[in-house]
């Protein structure tokens, strides 16, 4: 069961949601609210892309440079 499919997509999904979660509270915690916008854009981010965005967020010292990063790692669909 582990091995199929569904199974996998699932664990991917769970995997997103936390990363996508925890990365929201830390730039919350770093600089206030999120716009919609920004909430949107950070939902389209793989977990590799929000893992790497985490790693930098205690690098950035303003909002802009999270959205920065945004324009030259997010993938266009």
């Amino acid at each position: 069961m582990r091995e199929s499919v569904i199974y996998q997509d699932i664990l991917q999904e769970g995997e997103k949601r936390e990363a996508l979660a925890f990365l929201v509270r830390l730039i919350t915690r770093r600089f206030g609210e999120l716009t919609p916008d920004l909430e949107l854009r950070l939902q389209n981010l793989s977990v590799t892309q929000l893992e790497n965005l985490g790693k930098l967020l205690f690098d950035f010292t303003e909002i802009s440079e999270v959205y920065a990063w945004l324009e030259t790692h997010q993938e266009i669909e």
